[in-house]
């Protein structure tokens, strides 16, 4: 088999490249050969060296390159602040170029709107959008349940993210990660909610196949920050059920505190990214405890293609993100006519990009009014 050659737009500032590049790596059949790993020419330049790729200090000199031959690549995973996701996926979309794009997937509604008729045009050309917890193979088994009935019908969505790190000013040290994130100029309407809100979105709605009619949002951010870094919505799902949203970067002492319960007139299924190797199903009388990669009549066959050692040995978030690649590796070999490649799950893309585009504008939209009901 013939690794799949990577090109990456940033990345080369901030730590999140690198654990693109790892997951890139880690099945051994994808490789990052090239980048514009930073808008500084100089940088961009420095990172590469350092990553051992062919550099560029433009990503369109990277997607003439290939256009004329003389660079081979297969897909790039776009790795830079949200304002400028758009006009590098559509360069990449309109060129032929498949795309795996971090989140949220643009800085304006409008962008992701833009963006998905691009896609949509061009069928053949893959795009994923990068929330990486749906690669948790029993995030992707709660979604499997939910579609077998397991819960029933959904009465209501309880969905967090909960971090502390954003609990003092720290873009005021010029911290890289916080200055970008906590600038509207470079983050778009939306900062804690942008961020990992999100997440926490695709967690209730990817997971259930539901969608949310509207919301009721507080957003709030400590004094002499630009953004929100507490994120309160509460929402009407499609199905007349309840969604509890909550997300925040000012919780003190939480690192990374990532879930959903959801709740259906048969049971509840409960998952926490911490604890990521366990899914937990109440029936009321009963508690039964998936473990990942341990086989059980429910778990369907494209499932375990994703998980990569025995029960009770770790896997977690770099082969959590590792699988977003992979479900794109597969779209993108059988469009090259390979045989024998295993199916690719149904992961995240350019939709739940305009959703959580949507999302995040209503809930400004309602926060800015007192918490008044925004249709989605």
């Amino acid at each position: 088999m013939t690794k799949l050659k990577v090109g990456m737009i940033g990345g080369g500032g901030g730590f999140f490249g690198k654990v693109h590049q790892r997951a890139i790596s880690i099945d051994a059949t994808r490789e990052v050969v090239a980048g514009a790993l930073h808008q500084d020419p100089a940088l961009s330049a420095k990172f590469a060296d350092e990553w051992g790729v062919k550099g560029y200090t433009d990503y369109k000199a990277m997607i003439a390159d290939w256009k004329s031959g003389k660079l081979e690549l297969d897909y790039v995973t776009i790795v830079t602040p949200n304002f400028l996701h758009a006009e590098q996926a559509l360069a990449c979309i309109n060129a032929g170029l498949p795309v795996l794009c971090e989140k949220p997937m643009c800085y304006t509604l409008a962008e992701a709107e833009a963006l998905k008729k691009a896609v949509k045009a061009h069928k053949k050309v893959p795009f994923a959008l990068s929330h990486t917890y749906t690669g948790h193979p029993l995030m992707m088994l709660a979604r499997e349940l939910v579609k077998q009935g397991k819960v029933g019908n959904i009465r209501k969505i309880e969905t967090y993210y909960n971090q502390g790190w954003l609990a003092t000013l720290l873009e005021k040290t010029g911290q890289q990660q916080a200055s970008w994130r906590t600038d509207p100029k470079k983050s778009g309407i939306s900062g804690c909610g942008g961020d990992i809100g999100t997440h926490a979105l695709v967690n209730a709605l990817w997971t259930t196949g539901l969608g949310v009619k509207a919301v009721s949002a507080f957003l709030t951010a400590i004094p002499g920050r630009k953004l929100d870094d507490d994120f309160n919505v509460f929402g009407k799902l499609s199905n007349g059920g309840t969604l509890v949203l909550l997300a925040s970067q000012i919780a003190i002492g939480h690192k990374n505190d990532n879930g959903f319960r959801i709740y259906g007139d048969k049971g509840t299924l409960e998952w926490s990214q911490e604890n990521a190797e366990e899914l937990h199903f109440f029936d009321g009388t009963t508690r039964v405890t998936y473990f990942q990669n341990a086989p059980t009549d429910e778990v369907p066959e494209v499932l375990k293609s994703y998980g990569r050692i025995p029960s009770g040995h770790h896997e977690d978030f770099l082969e959590a993100l590792a699988n977003l690649h992979t479900s794109l590796e597969r779209k993108i070999r059988v469009i090259k006519g390979e045989k024998n490649v295993p199916p690719a799950y149904d992961h995240p893309g350019v939709d739940e990009g305009v959703l959580g585009m949507r999302f995040l504008k209503a809930a400004v939209e309602s926060s800015k009014k007192k918490g008044a009901w925004t249709k989605v």
